[in-house]
């Protein structure tokens, strides 16, 4: 079966068999890639329209008890300039978000273990209180189903949590012992469990990874059946035991990016920060894969460095969030805007 009966079959029936992805991903070429992509426009457009829906990104702490392997701001990295927001100030960039257009907010954060439901909660009820319109999502890692539970009687409507790697092997490669993917996973279930619209994903180009795990990612993905998936290309940071290791490729990312769009049309996927680092039209190139969400930076503009999760991340101009107009004229350029709306899945 030729790439382009591959790739219709993909759009017809949402799923492949892993050798089949293994094939779409191994023998991909320029011709493939367009026609992947002109398919997946197509079915984001049918849904969305030509939007693109801004989340506002608060980074609300670096520290974190983990040691990602791969992550900047892990627990042992004594070079971080480690921060954490009060509830104050959350709030703040969340007010001046609202000011801005914004109604969808996403706070995000390292495991820090400040951060108990008896501090969390109130912040998110306070969000959910100040700004009803809003849809308020969380990336917070691990945590307890009884604490995704307090979050979401709070008023969380969404739950962002990588799954990073669904081949165990490739999981703890990248991650300490502490860490084990059958917890990963139970999380992302019982979020699915308690009704959190449910986003997931993994790094494009990760230090050992190959055709064949991406292959289980994607297969992993199909029985998860989340809302949002956010994928972007690996980029070393300087104080990891990666470091020297090369940076994902935009080409892979954006590919990936399709084949996502035709497995779940309705997905929101987001055309990731780390596009935009190794590539100054990445998140353009994300947009016209079959992306459809963004997620400029509403934290203190004092913090925006610090969280560093690799290097050279991109966290002024466009990205931060009161460039929305430099971001829209981008977007506007390749036929599409933003809308600042909720940006809800659609079913």
């Amino acid at each position: 079966m030729n790439l382009h009966e591959l790739i219709d079959r993909l759009h017809k029936e949402h799923t492949l068999t892993k050798e089949e992805f293994i094939t779409l991903i191994k023998e991909r070429n320029e011709e493939s890639a367009s026609y992947l992509a002109s398919l997946a426009r197509e079915e984001a457009v049918n849904i969305y329209g030509n939007g693109v829906f801004p989340r506002g990104l608060v980074e609300f702490t670096n520290y974190c008890k983990n040691n990602c392997y791969y992550c900047g701001i892990q627990g042992s990295n004594p070079n971080a300039n480690r921060y954490r927001l009060s509830k104050e100030e959350i709030l703040s960039a969340c007010e001046n978000g609202y000011q801005l257009g914004y109604r969808s907010f996403v706070l995000q954060g390292g495991e820090d273990p400040h951060y108990t439901d008896e501090v969390m909660v109130p912040i998110v009820a306070e969000i959910r209180k100040r700004y009803p319109d809003c849809a308020i999502t969380l990336s917070l890692g691990e945590r307890s189903k009884e604490s995704y539970q307090k979050l979401y009687d709070a008023g969380a409507d969404r739950y962002l949590l990588r799954h990073e790697a669904a081949d165990p092997e490739l999981y703890q490669k990248l991650h300490p012992e502490s860490l084990s993917l059958e917890n990963r996973i139970q999380c992302l279930w019982n979020l699915k469990e308690i009704g959190y619209a449910v986003g997931t994903g993994f790094m494009v180009g990760a230090p050992y990874q190959t055709v064949e795990n991406l292959a289980d990612d994607l297969l992993f993905i199909k029985e998860l059946d989340p809302q949002m998936v956010g994928i972007g290309p690996f980029v070393p940071h300087h104080d990891t035991r990666f470091k020297e290791f090369p940076s994902g490729s935009v080409e892979l990312t954006t590919y990936l990016v399709s084949i996502l769009r035709l497995m779940n049309p309705h997905l929101l996927l987001p055309s990731t920060t780390a596009l935009g680092t190794i590539d100054p039209r990445g998140r353009e190139k994300g947009i016209l894969a079959g992306a459809n969400v963004v997620m400029p930076n509403l934290s203190p503009v004092a913090v925006r460095k610090d969280y560093s999760l690799y290097d050279n991340k991109i966290c002024t101009g466009e990205e931060a969030a009161e460039c929305a107009g430099c971001l829209g004229r981008r977007l506007a350029s390749i036929d599409y805007q933003l809308v600042f709306s909720r940006g809800d899945y659609i079913e």
